[in-house]
């Protein structure tokens, strides 16, 4: 198997060790936390602006997409949900603070870089071979993480969900984040 399929298959699993070792190590205190906080709720705005332009296909188990998506933050960023994900784990780090937090944000950010660059690179190709031209176009004009500061005019093919479907579709993602805050929380509470 492919490295990069058991990365796009267990995306949801691999950060399993990582969310232990930031609990474990959690003692949330100070401007951090708060900080932390607000940079997730950034990445989780940005999550739910890509799921709603590009719909249920995000949570899918099979690289593809039935059609390219280039609206919303698609027009400015290749990559927006992976984007989110990182800005929320950075969030997620900094809320839980600890004697290890920066050593943490540094293995935090390695690891998903890693995690997503392997990822990304099978998704490009798939889509590639998918759309052809549409897509190099699309490849070499919105970057991969770093958005553009005016978003991408083309013919997106996708219609954007109705946001209560959006919500219910982010409803895992919505679950782990109050689940990691109530884990540090807890601890928080417990060490005091």
């Amino acid at each position: 198997m492919d490295v990069r399929q058991f990365f796009f298959k267990n995306r949801s699993y691999t950060p399993i060790p990582l969310a232990f070792a930031i609990i474990f190590f959690a003692d949330p205190s100070g401007s951090a936390t708060i900080v932390g906080f607000l940079l997730v709720l950034v990445g989780e705005i940005i999550r739910l602006n890509g799921v709603h332009h590009a719909g249920g296909a995000t949570r899918t188990r099979k690289v593809g997409a039935p059609a390219l998506c280039t609206s919303g933050p698609f027009g400015y960023v290749r990559n927006p949900l992976y984007l989110g994900n990182i800005i929320i784990y950075v969030g997620v780090v900094l809320m839980a603070g600890g004697p290890f937090m920066w050593q943490l944000l540094g293995i935090t950010v390695a690891f998903f870089f890693l995690q997503y660059g392997l990822i990304i690179s099978l998704e490009e190709e798939i889509l590639t071979d998918k759309f052809g031209d549409e897509y190099r176009l699309y490849l070499t004009t919105v970057p991969r993480f770093i958005p553009r500061t005016i978003s991408l005019s083309g013919h997106n093919k996708t219609s954007p969900l109705t946001w209560d479907k959006t919500f219910r579709t982010e409803r895992r993602t919505f679950q782990m984040i109050a689940i990691f805050s109530l884990f540090i929380v807890a601890k928080a509470t417990i060490l005091r």
